[in-house]
């Protein structure tokens, strides 16, 4: 049996303090296309959430721009998930016996292997103030449960981070 002494703390990151930079598949070649913030486009005090976005290819130079109010934000697991902007699909998934793993760019990749592959996951304090309900709160009971971390740290391995373009 594997003894792991990984610890892992919370850092109360929510799913949008990831939405900075999304790595989705291209529509128009099969490169890695990233959904970013227009520069500038946050001086107005909107949102992080609702601040104009441009899908950017650095294989085809594809470029298009949101200026849209409606997200269409994930739901759950049970099937692929696209970019809450253009609806592209998210190249950082795989598929599981549970459902999708899915993460918007390598560091929340990273965020979701280190939660699995520590033994010892610590909640922060309730007289810490910061959400309630982080990213790692909000993960789905499969993906939480021990007796499916092998698997989990084996999909995680399957999903191309090295093909993402930094």
């Amino acid at each position: 049996m594997d003894v792991r002494s990984d610890r892992f703390r919370d850092p109360l990151s929510t799913e949008y303090d990831f939405i900075g930079s999304i790595v989705v598949r291209c529509p128009g070649c099969p490169k890695t296309a990233r959904v970013v913030p227009l520069p500038g486009a946050g001086d107005s005090g909107e949102r992080m959430l609702f601040r104009r976005r441009r899908l950017v290819c650095r294989g085809c130079g594809l470029s298009r721009e949101w200026r849209g109010r409606l997200l269409a934000l994930p739901r759950g697991t049970a099937g692929p998930v696209t970019d809450p902007y253009f609806g592209l699909p998210l190249l950082l998934r795989a598929e599981t016996r549970h459902g999708w793993l899915w993460a918007y760019d390598l560091e929340h990749l990273d965020l979701i292997r280190r939660f699995v592959r520590a033994s010892v996951r610590e909640r922060a304090p309730w007289y810490e103030p910061g959400p309630r309900l982080t990213l790692v709160a909000r993960l789905p009971a499969w993906i939480k449960r021990a007796k499916n971390r092998d698997g989990i740290l084996r999909a995680v391995a399957r999903i191309p981070a090295s093909s993402v373009a930094a």
